[in-house]
């Protein structure tokens, strides 16, 4: 039987951290790693959001579905990057449906009148297309082989808190260190300049079936 960890327990680092997590790979699926990082930031305050995204070394260990919104041109270049699904009036049609089979939506910024009132369907979702997340861009082919590279996108919750999936438990522990530590670091880095006091207040890990893991500030 697996020792549970008790609520007060200490932090440690990143790699023993994952040391811990990898004792609950037990299951008969491919766990996955998430990470929450407690920030000092005021989520009321717009001009300390915390947004954006990166592409993690080793990826996250699965392949994102992309739909793009695009035409002309744009549609030859997103196929051949790897979208899922490409198309314009027609698959915002399918979208109001109520179809939400996929977990980017990438729109070149011309398609954005047809893109704008799906704002219902997928801004709840975290789908909606965006100039800050990247998402709305003339250059579709490479955002769409950074999301299928396993490219990941984060946003501050309204208690200040930045949740996001780093890997697979089933990747080797050098793996998702790399993953870990390029995430935390760029959170760091991107800190609003208007945010006073401590930033990084708490980091936690886990896997799926596993409880938390405190990781050091």
């Amino acid at each position: 039987m697996q020792e549970k960890l008790p609520a007060d327990s200490k932090p440690v680092s990143v790699a023993e951290a994952v040391a811990v997590l990898k004792n609950f790979n037990t299951t008969k699926f491919d766990q996955t790693v998430e990470i929450v990082m407690r920030l000092g930031v005021d989520p009321k305050q717009a001009d300390q959001l915390v947004r954006g995204s990166i592409v993690l070394p080793h990826g996250i260990g699965k392949s994102l579905r992309v739909v793009v919104f695009a035409k002309g041109d744009k549609i030859d270049e997103a196929k051949a990057a790897g979208a899922d699904e490409v198309g314009g009036p027609e698959l915002a049609e399918k979208i109001k449906g109520g179809w939400t089979e996929f977990d980017v939506c990438i729109a070149s910024p011309d398609m954005m009148g047809v893109v704008g009132p799906l704002g219902k369907v997928l801004g709840p979702r975290g789908l909606m297309p965006s100039p800050r997340a990247g998402t709305v861009t003339p250059d579709v082919g490479k955002v769409i082989k950074e999301y299928k590279a396993g490219k990941v996108e984060f946003r501050n919750d309204a208690g200040g808190n930045v949740h996001a999936v780093v890997g697979k438990l089933g990747f080797d522990a050098p793996k998702l260190v790399d993953n870990i530590t390029a995430f935390i670091n760029h959170v760091v880095g991107i800190k609003p300049a208007t945010v006073k006091g401590q930033y990084l207040k708490g980091i936690s890990l886990s896997a799926t079936m596993s409880p938390g893991v405190r990781v050091q500030v």
